[in-house]
């Protein structure tokens, strides 16, 4: 990086001259030197919890960062943040809290560096809502900054009856727990996997929404390209991290800044590595959300637009056989860039947080001899990318299935209608759901819910069970885990608490997933519909005080990315 600047343009208010004495006294009461503080500031963000695998190690790799900050000629300054862990709060009431967390961890990331006037800033982050967040609060600060992935944990491995091994996730966990409702594995066996799926830290290991995420930060160039790849507990950890502190030195001397990295073509860019890796649903939400930060149109036809153009080509799991740290040992997102470049669906000339292009950076790409995870274009997966965005009378502001997992492209079933998650899991695992039923849960949307729930754990049961896994249809105005599979439509929007079409289904109608012509189709006479509607009241809100509720009263639409006003 050339023409370079003076780094410490923020921190002087904070740290320099005789007016600053006392803040001075305050820093070096807790170790900061009198050195240390005529250099850049550098703020830390860390989402470190000890509350789930995904952020457990955070605080080891922050000391990296601020090693490399340190010896690139920065003083780091390190501080918390919330987080909540989806995997565990999956199925509760707490997972409303994970979409909430988005916004709170943004707005306090921001908080935090506006307050202490920091000259650049690393955003460590390890699962879902965190990684956004903290790309979202980067586009608020503008100021030389990346996004630091914890990385992936490594996958489980099971001991089979003929013994042998089996890698497994925990998306495996959630399957097997429907399995054993029933009756298809003893309790034995659900313990075996509990015990054998998550073998130390890190982010849930297929291509679920974190290392969706995570991917896209490296697209968007607001991570760092590779290194955010390494998993949790690969012995280059270290160094990776290391790194990534002495790059934000350099961002500050440049003074390359969130706003001159992330543009429309590299939104973009994103959007065409999660279609052709098979990606979550939730890349939709997040990245219509960080776009909005960015104050770049964003609309979800985008996605549809780009994904039909885009040949699914990663082999990763849900959809596939793959976890996020074979990806990486494959060649990782520089090859997959190196891909898209070839193919002419992705813009090299973006620059990244390297200083280098993104097409300088897949030239980088070392492929690993007979991989089988990143295919060539001759070899796709699927001619066209893992998102869709539906419509029809059931969703007239949007919807979004991912179709990378499964076949089906048509199916019309009986609506089995269910006010909440919880509602529709007890009926699945009581078993009152029959094949080529479709099941729609609603008023868990972005203010209905409040925060939109993933259903991991409704979609899952029904994967474990043989006669539903691949009939059963689910619609819903809440969200999808990335681990999810089967044909499941989230994001309804209009949601139910709106009055939205999804409000007037009646148990017995019947619904159709015309997914060619991207149409969700309530089978009902417009004119009965509009009359349900006329009679529809919407439900008293779920929480009346507390961030809930705060929440529940600023959200805009899934289809606006569910970001607050």
């Amino acid at each position: 990086m050339s023409n370079e600047i003076n780094p410490k343009k923020n921190s002087v208010v904070l740290t320099e001259g005789p007016s600053r004495a006392a803040a001075r006294s305050y820093f070096r009461s807790v170790g900061f030197t009198k050195e240390d503080l005529h250099k850049p500031i550098i703020g830390i963000a860390n989402t470190w919890t000890e509350i789930g695998p995904c952020n457990f190690h955070l605080r080891k790799v922050a000391e990296a960062v601020k090693q490399g900050v340190r010896e690139a000629g920065g003083t780091p300054m390190e501080f918390n943040t919330v987080t909540i862990h989806d995997g565990i709060t999956m199925g509760t009431q707490g997972m409303k809290a994970s979409l909430i967390s988005r916004e709170v961890i943004a707005d306090s990331i921001e908080l935090v560096a506006r307050g202490n006037s920091f000259d650049g800033i690393v955003c460590i982050a390890g699962c879902d809502k965190n990684m956004p967040a903290a790309i979202m609060a980067l586009a608020r600060l503008d100021i030389p900054g990346l996004m630091l992935y914890g990385g992936s944990i490594a996958p489980g491995s099971l001991k089979q009856p003929d013994g042998t091994t089996k890698e497994i996730t925990i998306l495996s966990v959630f399957e097997g727990m429907g399995s054993h409702a029933a009756g298809k594995i003893t309790d034995q066996q659900l313990e075996d996997l509990e015990a054998a799926a998550c073998p130390g830290p890190g982010a849930c290991g297929g291509q679920f929404t974190a290392n969706t995420m995570a991917m896209a930060g490296e697209f968007l160039g607001i991570s760092p390209m590779h290194l955010t790849g390494v998993p949790a507990m690969s012995p280059e950890k270290h160094e990776s991290s290391r790194q990534a502190g002495r790059l934000v030195m350099d961002l500050a001397r440049a003074g390359l800044t969130p706003r001159k990295i992330v543009t429309r073509q590299s939104i973009d860019n994103a959007i065409a590595a999660v279609a052709a890796s098979g990606g979550s649903t939730n890349a939709v939400l997040h990245l219509i959300a960080i776009a909005h930060e960015f104050d770049i149109p964003l609309t979800m036809e985008d996605f549809d637009r780009i994904s039909e153009h885009t040949p699914f080509i990663c082999d990763l799991s849900p959809g596939g056989k793959y976890a996020a740290k074979d990806y990486q040992e494959a060649g990782g997102s520089r090859l997959l860039a190196q891909r898209l470049i070839e193919k002419g669906l992705l813009k090299g000339d973006s620059i990244t947080v390297s200083g280098k292009t993104l097409a300088e950076e897949a030239a980088l790409a070392v492929e690993t001899p007979g991989q089988p995870v990143i295919h060539t274009w001759d070899n796709a997966l699927k001619p066209t990318g893992g998102l869709v965005i539906m419509r029809g009378n059931l969703a007239p502001d949007g919807a979004v299935i991912k179709v990378a997992g499964h076949e089906r492209i048509h199916h019309t079933g009986t609506a089995r209608v269910f006010e909440s998650e919880d509602d529709c899991h007890a009926a699945v695992e009581a078993g009152k759901i029959n094949p080529n039923d479709v099941l729609v849960i609603r008023y868990e949307g972005p203010r209905g819910g409040p925060g939109m729930r993933e259903m991991l754990a409704v979609t899952a049961a029904i994967k474990g069970i043989p006669a539903l896994s691949d009939t059963v249809a689910l619609l819903t105005d809440g969200r999808f885990s990335g681990a999810t599979r089967g044909l499941m439509a989230g994001h309804v929007a209009p949601e139910a608490q709106l009055g939205g079409t999804i409000a007037a289904v009646h148990e017995g109608d019947t619904i159709t997933f015309d997914i060619p012509n991207r149409k969700l189709t309530l089978n009902v006479p417009e004119a009965e519909i509009a009359k349900r509607l006329a009679a529809w009241q919407a439900p008293k809100p779920r929480f009346k005080r507390g961030v809930f509720a705060k929440y529940a009263n600023s959200v805009s639409s899934a289809s606006e990315g569910a970001v607050t006003r």
